[in-house]
């Protein structure tokens, strides 16, 4: 407790004396969007609830807290929520036959010897949990890419008012590619980095590479990977027409 408290109190200092005051309001951030997650998962226990629904909504307030509340409510942050809405909805629908079709809802193998004393009869729709986890995976990245490339539109913008909107239109697939290599990769080694202890242990239980790619466990973190990088791709040219379309209609 003490070092997350340590921790805690070097981030807070590090984010106020760099950002300031868009450095304290990212720093408390974190904790509404734990909250907001938080609120999910209880949400998510109750039968009645729709997951995908639920899912949707929280992304809305993630996306809301991200946006409008460190960034504050302009050209820039409106055309980005909008963008991630819009993205995360077709996303979402993807993700969903993708489950599905893929079957990797559920538990592993390598998970039922530690559940098996637990009923798994909860009541719950597994498909659409493990959609909602996928999406809530992505969501970060998905709002990230958008003010990305939504901010730098609006400095082209203002820097050259005559611009017309196709060519806005490709300066913002142009910071998009550039930005899509690093963000792709970002996401693999984070959800690789996360599960680094999977991978010795499948080296422990002599798994062969057929064997590990079959693996329940190992697919769904591969399609949560290949879907938020879809999200980021997908994201780059909705964001681009949308300010595109906002920022030279305003004028």
């Amino acid at each position: 407790m003490n070092a997350l408290v340590v921790l805690a109190a070097i981030l807070f200092i590090l984010m106020t004396v760099i950002g300031k005051g868009k450095g304290v309001r990212s720093f408390f951030a974190l904790f509404f969007n734990f909250a907001v997650i938080f609120i999910t998962i209880i949400f998510l226990n109750d039968p009645n609830v729709n997951p995908i629904t639920m899912t949707i909504i929280a992304c809305i307030f993630i996306s809301i807290i991200n946006l409008f509340y460190i960034n504050d409510v302009n050209k820039t942050t409106k055309t980005a929520f909008l963008s991630t809405v819009i993205s995360t909805v077709i996303l979402l629908v993807f993700i969903f036959i993708v489950t599905d079709k893929a079957r990797i809802q559920g538990f592993g193998e390598e998970e039922i010897q530690e559940l098996g004393m637990f009923s798994l009869y909860i009541g719950v729709d597994f498909v659409k949990i493990a959609s909602a986890v996928i999406i809530m995976s992505t969501i970060g990245a998905i709002t990230d890419a958008a003010i990305a490339i939504s901010s730098p539109m609006r400095e082209i913008h203002f820097h050259n008012p005559d611009i017309s909107r196709q060519e806005l239109f490709k300066s913002g697939l142009s910071i998009g590619r550039d930005i899509l290599g690093t963000s792709t990769n970002t996401l693999f080694f984070a959800f690789f980095g996360s599960y680094l202890a999977l991978l010795i242990w499948f080296k422990d239980l002599t798994y062969t590479p057929g064997e590990i790619i079959n693996s329940k466990i190992f697919s769904a973190e591969m399609i949560t990977i290949l879907c938020a990088g879809i999200g980021v791709t997908l994201v780059i040219p909705i964001t681009s027409w949308i300010t595109a379309y906002y920022l030279v209609a305003r004028k």
